[in-house]
């Protein structure tokens, strides 16, 4: 293998619940690997994903110029509770905030209601006698003698790590750093996050859940994040490293130690800026993405060739990922659902002898009954495996061996005998259950959003994402499916596409009957030199650009709705056209008579996206016919069918093969289902569509037949 000393090379590594994806981009080519996740370290599998992409690219470690890493660390840590010892520190009277949470219920009718425990125990939650009031001035002066007294109580009970998060911070911070200043005069090692940093925001409950989420897996990631960097190091790639964040963009190891929080959604955000990017190449405005892995199933809005964003998420949801039952954090994020539904996903029969499917996962430890590894609970790869849509010789390139008389013995175990049915019924039974669970999902994350998804187009990537995507887009109605190359790996190719970016809010209240344009401008003035100074940390030479938006509501609304005042100028019209317009466009109608409210300021720098090259069109196509062929069962028949098998690299530009085929790569399998055709375009996406009725009918006339 020949080296090469100048570093060129791009590496993208995503840590995920079940596989570690590993991307290498060098000298225009591309090469990747799937390994499974080791929980106990996962710094090997980047490390062994990272070695084998440089034998298949020819190349040592020392050729990568920059990697790009995606985690699922922090996101682990909170939904297992395996964080550091941590303490609140927070205003006198709002020790129990965390607790009380807010007066909406997800259960709204469910009398017996279980609300899931705080991050903190109120034995680790502590007050100071301070406050400053809604409009930032102070009303109680925080004295340092109690900051010092409290020091020691902390010192003493051992505390790796302190959130400080006190009553309206976000207009001024002087208290919560006159705090850490004295924390660390005392213990200089401990691990200190204020919540006028984190999440400079307003609404107490999110801000302070969000300050002790960073807090709590901030020692963890610290120790994490230079371990890493020194075995890769070790192992020849001596490069810098930088962090995917949840808001779709990349930050620099640095600001991820002391942010960890922010890298709750990193891979799925990933994947988002991937499905982006290929609308970007067909110059599609309406994309769903669906990104499925082994352990979940994301799907995301795309409108305009950009993902939909929010100021708030759930992590750690306790009832079947309903929303309102998990953690809140508020930061910048791409706005998505999540499901648990991947690979990976245990089913079983509940008391209503029901199938149901998810969340909890298989994992890569043991994995599906099929992986030999232990498990021998049936997960949907098993009733994928049986159903034919999986080759159990060539998983994952064949690097592993895939068990079917394991998921046969899984499946009956589990579904088949205890609902008297067939071992390939109840095989069909949990792939229509997952696949509906995630069909509904994206109805109603539609709905939502004011969308109709009839005239919107699928992009599909993800290990599992391809064998599923073809019935999902059945089920909503979706004409059109585009899984692009390396769809086994999106997420990390998804790394190599991002942009550096940094989004600094700060939550200043005003009416705009009483719109102060100079401390408009001002406060916008110090947002821009704060997110700027971020990302010329992570690359000191690309020009920037820079978004500005504005919450905004009636006077009275429970939430806002992000207006973009880039190019604004700011005076109380400018900013109510721009509103009124907006809100129209949602609501179909404004409101007169009612004064407008700003919140939240938000201003976001960002070096420039990658432009794609545009795909371009099709000339005349020639179908493509092979002999090989396999039995797949057909959902919306109920039958088994024969199918043609294709190598992917063989469905050459042009070339259109018909289904129901099976398309098949390393790291995934394209099910293309009967009544639709597959193309593959100029930049490697394979084009899934349906066909004109008559060539339907012909197709299924010639397959009955045969």
């Amino acid at each position: 293998m020949s080296g090469t000393a100048s570093p060129q090379g791009n590496l993208g590594a995503d840590i995920g619940g079940t596989f570690t994806d590993v991307v290498l981009e060098i000298g225009g080519e591309s090469f990747s690997a799937k390994v499974l996740t080791t929980y106990d370290a996962p710094e090997r599998a980047i490390i062994e994903g990272m070695h084998r992409v440089c034998v298949k690219a020819g190349v040592t470690p020392a050729a990568i110029g920059r990697i790009i890493h995606g985690t699922t660390l922090a996101t682990n840590a909170l939904i297992e509770r395996r964080g550091a010892k941590t303490a609140l520190i927070t205003t006198e009277g709002f020790r129990d905030v965390i607790e009380m949470r807010t007066e909406s219920r997800f259960e709204q009718y469910d009398l017996n209601l279980t609300l899931p425990q705080p991050l903190l125990p109120r034995n680790r939650r502590y007050t100071l006698r301070e406050r400053v009031g809604a409009s930032g001035k102070t009303l109680i002066p925080l004295r340092r003698e109690d900051i010092v007294a409290l020091a020691e109580e902390i010192a003493q009970a051992g505390y790796e790590s302190v959130a400080v998060g006190l009553i309206h911070s976000y207009l001024d911070p002087g208290h919560e750093r006159l705090v850490r200043e004295v924390l660390l005069e005392r213990m200089p090692g401990l691990a200190v996050s204020i919540s006028s940093e984190v999440s400079p925001q307003m609404r107490e409950y999110e801000r302070f859940n969000t300050v002790v989420a960073n807090a709590y897996v901030k020692p963890m990631m610290k120790r994490y994040l230079a371990s890493l960097a020194a075995k890769l190091a070790g192992e020849g790639a001596d490069c810098p490293i930088f962090l995917m964040h949840s808001g779709g963009g990349i930050m620099s190891l640095e600001g991820a130690a002391e942010f960890p929080v922010r890298l709750v959604e990193s891979g799925p955000a990933g994947g988002a800026i991937y499905a982006a990017d290929v609308a970007a190449r067909f110059g599609l405005d309406r994309v769903l993405s669906f990104d499925m892995g082994g352990t979940t199933a994301k799907i995301c809005l795309i409108k305009n060739q950009t993902p939909k964003t929010s100021r708030v998420f759930e992590v750690a949801r306790s009832y079947r990922f309903k929303k309102g039952s998990g953690m809140p954090i508020s930061i910048p994020v791409i706005d998505m659902v999540e499901i648990g539904a991947g690979g990976g996903s245990l089913a079983q029969v509940d008391s209503m002898r029901q199938i149901r499917v998810g969340p909890e996962s298989a994992g890569s430890e043991p994995g599906p009954a099929c992986y030999g590894r232990g498990g021998t609970r049936p997960a949907v790869t098993d009733a994928d495996l049986l159903l034919g849509k999986i080759d159990p010789a060539n998983f994952a390139g064949g690097s592993m061996a895939l068990d079917a008389a394991a998921s046969r013995a899984a499946v009956t175990a589990a579904i088949a005998d205890r609902l008297g049915m067939s071992g390939e019924t109840a095989a069909f039974g949990i792939v229509e259950v997952v696949d509906e669970n995630m069909a509904n999902a994206a109805r109603v994350h539609a709905v939502e959003n004011g969308e109709d998804l009839s005239g919107y187009t699928m992009i599909a990537f993800g290990g599992a994402a391809p064998l599923h995507a073809g019935r999902l887009c059945e089920k909503l109605g979706i004409a059109r499916l585009l899984v692009p190359p390396g769809a086994g790996v999106g997420s990390a190719i998804g790394f190599l596409r991002a942009p550096f970016s940094f989004e600094a809010t700060r939550s200043v209240y005003m009416r705009l009957a009483d719109f102060d344009a100079s401390l408009v401008r001002d406060l916008l003035c110090e947002l821009e030199s704060e997110a700027t100074s971020f990302v010329r940390s992570c690359d000191a030479q690309a020009p920037l650009s820079v978004e500005t938006k504005v919450y905004m509501r009636y006077v009275g609304q429970g939430w806002e709705i992000p207006i973009d005042v880039s190019r604004a100028p700011p005076t109380i019209d400018a900013y109510r056209d721009l509103f009124e317009a907006e809100y129209a466009k949602l609501f179909s109608r404004t409101v007169q008579g009612l004064d407008i409210e700003i919140t939240v300021w938000a201003v976001n720098a960002s070096t420039a996206k990658t432009v794609p090259v545009r795909a371009e069109g099709l000339g005349a196509l020639a179908p493509l016919t092979t002999t090989a062929q396999r039995e797949v069962f057909d959902p919306a028949l109920g039958v088994r069918v024969t199918a043609g098998v294709f190598q992917r690299a063989e469905v050459a530009i042009g070339r259109v093969v018909a289904g129901p085929c099976v398309i098949v790569e390393d790291e995934t399998t394209i099910i293309v289902p009967a009544g639709c055709a597959a193309t593959c375009r100029s930049d490697g996406c394979i084009e899934v569509v349906k066909q004109s009725p008559d060539a339907a009918k012909a197709r299924l006339a010639d397959m009955i037949e045969a």
